[in-house]
């Protein structure tokens, strides 16, 4: 190569991005973990009542729940595996959307009450598309 040749550019990597500012909040991770927040609050509780309905077969309407059909034993376990996945979303949820402890907790519990999780899905769904998604 000769002295009055130009050399081949180094190739040069873009800078990076520039980091978001601290208020801003990505909001199609919000809304996906509303989604599957709300899907589970909407199956524990469906899957709460059923259990309900089954424990009252079983301990009031028959005289010896031994002669209660085998499967209504999988009713209890089917909710409790819902719950478990309702808990880990709400968590999710809760992290995303920095809830106080307390909220958390609340939104926690509301799979264990009847008709409870459809109410505080509808709250927090509210909650969460005001603060964050409108």
């Amino acid at each position: 190569m000769s002295a009055d040749q130009p050399s081949t550019p180094a190739t040069t990597t873009p800078a990076p991005a520039p980091p978001a500012p601290a208020g801003v909040r990505d909001t199609g991770r919000i809304r996906s973990a509303l989604t599957r927040y709300r899907v589970l609050a909407y199956v524990t509780g469906v899957w709460l009542l059923l259990l309900c309905a089954e424990m009252v077969y079983k301990y009031l309407l028959i005289d010896d729940s031994s002669k209660a059909p085998h499967w209504l034993f999988y009713v209890g376990q089917i909710h409790g595996i819902f719950y478990m996945l309702y808990l880990v979303f709400t968590i999710d949820l809760g992290i995303k959307t920095r809830w106080k402890p307390v909220t958390l907790l609340v939104t926690a519990l509301a799979g264990t009450i009847p008709f409870l999780s459809f109410v505080c899905e509808h709250y927090r769904t509210r909650q969460v598309r005001a603060d964050y998604l409108s």
